[in-house]
């Protein structure tokens, strides 16, 4: 396929890209284009042609909490992987671009002694990716480190967004519906002592090991969870004795009800076959709709 459109852009450009080596959950078909810009320019620069082109877009992160259809996605696909810098300001001050691992974040500021993001270690994702989701993890959220996030607006023009305006909540941010696109988060941290936060962040790493979050490919709870039910998603999920139930090659995790696992041939109609299930289980159960987390393309 054609590479021209993309043409004198800083970027690498791939054709029919597999989705399913860009995504935890392992699931999707090939990507009309896949781009990966190595800087802003380049990024605004992609858009400006797939727009052109009158090809649609979606911006891609880490793939952790995403989910592709079988068939594919007919458009352009921007990766912000080449979006990874990740600097600390003597004020304490963190920036880390939005391609950059949310782990590898974590793990940097708690190497230099900085505290307030060791509990996002070993969590898979990109720090946009967990932005604009506002990931949460063992009751810590993002936007309680966010001080203010670099991104793109609907007109192209990069702004700041200053996270005490406000705009997030529970596993949302202002970024699910202004139409931005994240390109730097800027975290407040605080001192802290780096061996104690690495020993902490080792505990994170082998709870998350403990509930299966590495065993299959996943994408991560699949619900959120509604604090009005009484109980957590998973908890809900496993008194339905929904656990290790199967769709095709998608099943529910043996170690945590609320992670749906590809055991290895899963489709993306496999997995919202299950997910239907769940809902529709727990609907008849209980009376009320569990809302999805995972994202489908």
């Amino acid at each position: 396929m054609d590479k021209g459109l993309f043409t004198g852009i800083n970027a690498n450009v791939l054709t029919q890209e597999n989705m399913a080596d860009h995504t935890t959950f392992k699931i999707g078909g090939p990507a009309r284009y896949f781009v990966v810009p190595k800087d802003i320019d380049a990024l605004k620069s992609a858009l400006e042609a797939a727009a052109k082109a009158g090809l649609k877009c979606y911006i891609l992160g880490g793939g952790a909490n995403v989910l592709f259809p079988d068939e594919g996605y007919d458009g352009v696909v921007i990766s912000t992987q080449g979006l990874d810098h990740i600097f600390l300001e003597k004020s304490g001050l963190l920036h880390a671009g939005c391609g950059a691992a949310i782990s590898d974040v974590a793990m940097f500021a708690s190497s230099a002694g900085r505290a307030g993001l060791q509990f996002f270690y070993s969590m898979p994702g990109s720090t946009g990716g967990a932005i604009y989701m506002n990931a949460r993890c063992y009751n810590a959220s993002i936007s309680d480190a966010l001080k203010a996030a670099v991104y793109l607006d609907r007109e192209g023009n990069v702004r700041t967004l200053d996270a005490a305006e406000g705009g997030f909540d529970y596993k949302k941010s202002p970024f699910q519906t202004n139409g931005g696109i994240i390109l730097e988060g800027i975290f407040a941290t605080t001192g802290g002592n780096a061996e104690l936060l690495c020993k902490e962040m080792e505990g994170y790493e082998a709870d998350r090991r403990g509930k299966g979050h590495f065993a299959y490919p996943c994408a991560g709870s699949v619900f959120k969870n509604n604090r009005a039910f009484g109980l957590p998603s998973g908890k809900i999920i496993d008194n339905l004795g929904l656990r290790g139930y199967t769709v095709g090659g998608a099943k529910i995790s043996e170690h945590h009800a609320n992670i749906i696992v590809n055991c290895g041939n899963a489709t993306a109609q496999d997995v919202k076959d299950l997910v239907s299930l769940i809902q529709v289980r727990v609907k008849e159960a209980y009376g009320f709709q569990l809302e999805r987390e995972i994202i489908y393309v």
